[in-house]
């Protein structure tokens, strides 16, 4: 039994794969795939699982997604866009579920069912409009700022239907004003009573947390308080999902938002996977091939009235055509908000068989033409005003005010990256820190500096730190963990931008630069160099013959700087120097360099004196004569065999 119950799973889990790679080729989001998955799983396919099954592990999905919601919430920067936000937005989501429900009504669905309908259609796909609007590079241009902002006042009405849904589900009891309004106080208290123990508590949990530099503690703690505070406002009779939205939030201004982010990010999508696979479960096919004809009429209808709703407004509030129609065709599909809904509907018995079904499958399609209608959005703008559509010039994407297209992305902020952010300040060159130690980020935080907490190993961080715009990288921490898997990660993300390496010492110099490395920079070797270039400027040598021989050092990977005459301590395992005096009746006198068999020897010879004048890397048809001195590199037992060779043969 448990082993055909892991079969099912396994099967369902390479479903899953083939769909999101066929999809993923086709350009269409993997909430599609996913969404296929759970038809061929699910009773309408192979019946390997029901919709009952998922549904405890789909919740965990929808929990994880409100607390990531949570932590993209910015109150300042929904302050900075409220007329917009609460303008343009609010009317949107009204408007379109007031005339969703009037629709609703007029073909006999109940006033319980028309409210769900009308709160499914009004929401858009924040996650598909915001990846495309972002690839396209449009979120600066004005149809993407006002598709921005209905897609963030859209996923704040999510709040009250998340506290609607359960009084909607009161066992058939009319549902009263009063009943409304004790709901949203006692979610305004609960939202209050947690900010008020979570501003206070939770940024001190976070700041032990990241003080133990144990990434499994944080991302235990970061799945205990979204899913804790879910319990809470559960047992207030509140959605679990709002709770997490609330522990989401507070910690959204905090330092570690990033961080938190990403640690969630692989729960969250997988969950969400399962969620999504669940809502595929849902789907009747039987009722689809009955009443495809109602669905295709009813997907036109939400598009086209969606689309219209949005048109109206914005040439209301004095848009441009072209902006207008942009933004509307942008907006005009069901979100995957939609689906949250939508299962809390089936869940509390709210929608019948039938309406779930078709709704799901509108909007499975709305989604499947969201991508098409974003992409074409403004060439079919133009062409409704008779003109001809022209390849747009992508523009820079957005990457917030603090980041700019040629930053510096600085990877640690220990005693060197706080000296190069010092210099970069200096120089008026835009750059951004990651670090991983939470006091120093905190006090550079206040300070006012652009440093952020975030494991730089993760791929998620480096991404929300905009890698692919910055047109120089440095990691200045030593580590193995740059060669494993920081470097690397750098060079793939970011293919065009240098990389800067800072290192202890050379011995790794060739690895790192096969890594992706563009330059190397030995810290050891480097404070040679800086002692020499003060030697020889205080002993009178021009600068510029001084810059040109440390150029040469870096040139030939800092080779003259290895090796060093022994002293009493010896290291067996290190290159030494070595000089060799060959007197008259030396083995090598009257023998050419050629005639040495140096790779038989494994030593390396760096420099010949004769007369008080030392050649560097001498020709090898160099006739050897009494008196010259050889300078050998390589290691002490090496040397004295080598020695022995010249002298006595």
């Amino acid at each position: 039994m448990e082993h055909s119950f892991l079969i099912q799973i396994l099967l369902m889990l390479v479903v899953a794969i083939v769909s999101i790679a066929i999809l993923r080729r086709a350009g269409l989001p993997a909430i599609l795939a996913y969404l296929m998955t759970g038809i061929i799983s699910g009773p309408s396919g192979f019946h390997w699982f029901t919709q009952h099954q998922m549904q405890s592990v789909a919740e965990l999905g929808v929990v994880l997604l409100m607390f990531s919601l949570g932590l993209e919430f910015s109150l300042p920067r929904l302050w900075a866009m409220r007329r917009t936000v609460f303008g343009l937005g609010s009317a949107q989501v009204l408007v379109t579920a007031a005339l969703s429900i009037v629709i609703a009504l007029l073909c006999n669905l109940s006033v319980t069912e028309s409210i769900v309908v009308g709160s499914a259609i009004a929401l858009s796909s924040t996650a598909i409009v915001l990846k495309l609007l972002n690839e396209q590079g449009w979120l600066r241009r004005r149809h993407g700022e006002l598709s921005v902002s209905v897609l963030l006042f859209q996923d704040i009405a999510v709040v009250p239907l998340l506290i609607l849904l359960p009084l909607l589900a009161s066992d058939g009891a009319p549902l009263l004003l009063s009943d409304v309004a004790y709901a949203l106080l006692k979610g305004i208290l609960a939202f209050i009573a947690l900010m008020a123990f979570g501003k206070w508590a939770l940024p001190r949990l976070f700041d032990e947390v990241a003080r133990s530099r144990s990434n499994e503690l944080f991302v235990l703690s970061t799945l205990v308080v979204a899913l804790v505070t879910g319990a809470i406002t559960q047992w207030l009779g509140l959605s679990m999902a709002l709770g997490a939205f609330m522990a989401g939030m507070l910690l959204s201004e905090s330092q570690y938002r990033r961080q938190l982010e990403a640690d969630i990010r692989p729960f969250r999508d997988l969950l969400m996977g399962l969620f999504f696979i669940s809502i595929g479960m849902l789907l009747d096919f039987q009722l689809v091939t009955q009443f495809w004809w109602q669905i295709i009429l009813v997907l036109i209808a939400v598009i086209l009235g969606k689309a219209l709703v949005i048109f109206s407004l914005l040439k209301l509030a004095k848009e441009s055509f072209r902006v207008s129609v942009s933004t509307a065709l942008s907006l005009a599909q069901v979100g995957e908000f939609s689906f949250v809904v939508l299962a809390l509907a089936v869940n509390y018995q709210l929608l019948d068989v039938k309406t779930s079904t078709t709704l799901v499958m509108v909007a499975v399609l709305s989604m499947a033409l969201a991508p098409w209608l974003v992409r074409h959005s403004v060439d079919i703008a133009r062409m409704l005003q008779g003109l001809k559509p022209k390849p747009e010039k992508s523009e820079p994407i957005a990457v917030g005010a603090d980041v700019a297209d040629d930053m510096v992305l600085i990877l640690g902020y220990g005693r060197v990256g706080q000296t190069i952010a010092r210099f970069m300040k200096t120089e008026a060159i835009p750059y951004l820190v990651l670090d991983l130690d939470p006091k120093r980020v905190s006090e550079a935080r206040a300070a006012g500096e652009p440093v952020y907490f975030g494991d730089v190993c993760k791929r998620s961080i480096l991404k929300q730190a905009h890698v692919r715009h910055a047109k120089l990288i440095v990691i200045t921490f030593s580590s193995e963990r740059i060669l494993e898997e920081v470097l690397p990660l750098c060079r793939q993300l970011a293919p065009d931008a240098k990389i800067l390496v800072r290192t202890r010492d050379d011995s790794g110099m060739e690895e790192l630069e096969e890594a992706g490395a563009s330059q190397v920079i030995p810290e050891t070797l480097e404070g040679s160099l800086m002692l020499v270039s003060q030697v020889l400027y205080q002993c009178g040598v021009p600068l510029a013959r001084i810059l040109k021989r440390l150029e040469s050092e870096r040139r030939n990977h800092y080779q003259y700087l290895h090796g060093f005459f022994s002293g009493a301590e010896t290291d067996f395992t290190l290159e030494l120097l070595h000089a060799v005096s060959l007197p008259k009746g030396a083995n090598a006198v009257g023998l050419t360099l050629a005639d040495i068999p140096w790779e038989k020897l494994r030593v390396e010879l760096r420099a010949v004196r004769r007369a008080g004048a030392e050649v560097d890397n001498p020709e090898l048809d160099w006739q050897i004569k009494p008196g010259d001195i050889l300078i050998l590199l390589g290691k002490p037992r090496r040397i004295e065999k080598a020695e022995t060779f010249l002298l006595q043969g």
